[in-house]
């Protein structure tokens, strides 16, 4: 017990600087209390960053499919199919790529049911197989809070804090006293001892990946802690949440349009009650005039909670190809409604639409989900790496 006590303290080296010698003690502390949940974290990280690769794979036999020669059925058609087999058209996925199907979204008899759609041949291929889903709920579920509820939730906040706060520490105690030692620090001594390389990849590795091991943390702290949420907004130009309740209690003209909105669409569903509804050709011809580029497109049909035609399309053109949601609506009949250009958001709006694909790596698919799954197998090592230079000064001292 005595040797572990002190394999947790030193005392200060000659020359240290007080900064270094406290950071030196924080991340040992803090290594050692968050190692294994920072492990399992980055594990689940890994795991459910490929969700849509997997998925797709496990449904290959009915998401890719060969283009032929055939016309592709137009939505239009697709709706008048199923109304004669009893089944309401509700939603509508259409990809880029003549490779891949549709996805249709109906109900049932008050069943709402998702399945692919060969837009070739007209044929139903079946639902998406759910064992994949499965396994990404259970990792999900223990990447959110070890499937422990809301005890385990906090368990995980309070770790991926610490672990930004290792990522900093880490940071000021690989810093370089002079320039003549910054090779020493970016470089892994390869034909050493395993000490000495395992040292080298926890100090290497951990400066390359700094930033974005500490942006991936933070996104992930602006999900649990409100307080993380509310720093972020406030810092890109938004509203406290806090100030967010007070508005909307004193009924500020921020929520005027919101009231105004809700409103429109209560009205909408009395005066269009009986009206002919707009084909869904005609809605999808409207919203690439005003969105007019070429993206996988979504349209959703009004229903009881919305009465208007919702097209959202992701849109690629952009600097770094990232996938930004550009959003339209009418109204039954066909009348636009509202636009919400990605790009015309404020920052803070950007940020809070854009916070779970920054988080997951899926914001430009496959290259970034590719980069972040490298990224977190990296952050997988370092509790490892770390633990084991612990390990190895407890041992010297047995």
């Amino acid at each position: 017990m005595r040797n572990l006590l002190r394999s947790l303290y030193r005392k200060r080296r000659k020359n240290e600087t007080l900064l270094k010698y406290v950071m030196w003690i924080m991340h040992l502390w803090l290594g050692l209390l968050s190692s294994i949940i920072v492990f399992i974290m980055c594990v689940t990280g890994c795991l459910y960053a490929f969700k849509n690769q997997i998925t797709d794979f496990n449904n290959r036999d009915k998401v890719y499919i060969t283009p032929s020669s055939a016309t592709v059925k137009n939505p239009d058609q697709i709706q008048s199919e199923l109304l004669q087999q009893n089944k309401e058209l509700t939603s509508l996925l259409i990809p880029v790529e003549k490779s891949r199907s549709y996805v249709l979204g109906y109900r049932e008899r008050q069943l709402d049911k998702s399945v692919y759609y060969n837009q070739y041949s007209g044929q139903i291929l079946g639902q998406p197989e759910v064992g994949s889903n499965r396994f990404f709920e259970i990792v999900l579920d223990l990447h959110r809070n070890l499937m422990m509820g809301n005890a385990g939730r906090q368990i995980v906040g309070a770790s991926v804090l610490m672990f930004c706060i290792l990522l900093i520490s880490g940071f000021v105690l690989w810093l370089p006293k002079k320039l003549k030692f910054l090779k020493q620090g970016l470089t892994v001594m390869w034909k050493a001892k395993f000490q000495r390389v395992n040292h080298d990849l926890h100090n290497t590795l951990g400066f390359y990946t700094f930033l974005m091991l500490f942006f991936i943390a933070v996104t992930g702290l602006y999900i649990t802690y409100p307080w993380v949420k509310n720093a972020l907004i406030i810092s890109l130009g938004g509203s406290s949440i806090d100030q967010i309740s007070k508005e909307k209690e004193n009924g500020d003209d921020a929520f005027g349009g919101l009231l105004e909105d809700m409103l429109q669409k209560q009205d909408e569903k009395k005066n269009l009650k009986n009206s002919t509804a707009a084909s869904i050709d005609k809605i999808l011809k409207l919203a690439d005039e005003h969105l007019p580029y070429s993206a996988v497109t979504s349209i959703e049909l009004p229903n009881k909670d919305n009465p208007r035609y919702v097209v959202i399309k992701t849109n690629t053109q952009n600097l770094l190809g990232m996938m930004l949601p550009d959003e339209v609506t009418f109204d039954k009949t066909g009348v636009f409604k509202t636009k919400e250009v990605f790009s015309d958001k404020p920052l803070n709006k950007q940020f809070t639409a854009l916070a779970k694909p920054l988080h997951t790596g899926e914001i430009m698919g496959l290259p970034s989900i590719i980069f972040y799954f490298i990224i977190s197998l990296i952050g997988c090592s370092l509790p490892i790496t770390g633990f084991l230079i612990w390990w190895h000064r407890f041992r010297k001292m047995k």
